[in-house]
């Protein structure tokens, strides 16, 4: 017995109205609709404008790092710059100097993760047998010629050196992140590593949100015995934020609008979500 319904080339044939036969399409399985996708609009296009890999070209050194590098030949250098300009290249190439004269460097970070990060980064450059790292809880290659570790430990090297009557075996201490000595929690261990290091050892310090720069410099310079000169680099950061927000819905909008305030949109985000959570007044009737 042949059934009344049977498969012709993917559809479904099926009797009509008529006594004929007619064909109809089979359901499509597993195949929901996607979510609408919307065009980007004029802010977004303008916020995610020039972002990219740049075109290869050869890496040349901007005034500010080549003169913090030949000040380092004479003193103590203060380092001022915005986050992105470039700061840690002169750490690099002036611990490359030393390293290739036998001598040795360390250098500071506030954090483990950054401490990690630039143990990893210095040990690709240099190689891994010439860079250890101390932080409380990595102890790797104590006797390399550059140590990598937050700056407590630094710090308690000093200690340690005083009460065993030893010196720390280093030529350079980089303290990056120099603007900690002002927080109000750690800024004593920054002092006491600048007030303790000897004055043979050269402080290459490094920061991009020191304001008194000049009034820095000549505090360490009191307190060392050793002239600590500035090098700023001026103008704006050469990698502009762009602060934005992914919405729930996949939509991108920017933080702030074209006149530099809170984005119309999501102030209204805001002040609903805020209606939400606002308990009803009193006397009120809660529809259901």
């Amino acid at each position: 017995m042949r059934h009344s319904r049977d498969r012709v080339g993917g559809r479904k044939r099926g009797s009509d109205r008529k006594g004929g036969t007619r064909e109809r399409e089979a359901p499509t399985k597993h195949s929901p609709a996607g979510p609408t996708v919307r065009p980007p609009t004029r802010d977004v296009k303008k916020l995610l404008e020039g972002i990219g890999t740049p075109p290869v070209a050869p890496f040349e050194p901007d005034p500010f790092q080549l003169e913090a590098l030949a000040a380092l030949e004479f003193e103590d250098v203060l380092v001022t710059a915005p986050t992105g300009s470039g700061k840690t290249w002169i750490a690099r190439e002036e611990i490359r100097r030393l390293l290739a004269a036998g001598r040795r460097a360390w250098y500071t970070t506030p954090l483990k993760a950054l401490t990690n990060s630039k143990h990893q980064e210095f040990s690709e450059e240099f190689g891994a047998d010439r860079v250890g790292i101390l932080t409380g809880d990595r102890k790797d290659n104590t006797e390399a010629q550059l140590i990598v570790g937050t700056t407590e430990i630094y710090r308690n090297q000093l200690f340690d050196s005083l009460r065993g009557g030893s010196d720390v075996n280093a030529d350079l201490v980089v303290l990056d992140e120099a603007h900690y000595l002002g927080d109000e929690d750690r800024g004593h261990v920054w002092e006491e590593a600048i007030i303790l290091t000897p004055p043979r050892i050269r402080l290459l310090l490094l920061s991009a949100t020191i304001g008194n720069a000049e009034e820095f410099a000549s505090w360490i310079g009191e307190v060392r015995g050793v002239r600590c000169g500035v090098v700023s680099r001026p103008g704006a950061r050469p990698v502009p934020l762009r602060a934005a927000m992914l919405l729930p819905d996949k939509r991108l909008l920017p933080l702030l609008s074209e006149a530099g305030k809170l984005n119309p949109e999501i102030e209204g985000l805001m002040e609903q979500a805020r209606d939400e959570k606002r308990p009803p007044t009193r006397g009120s009737r809660r529809r259901y």
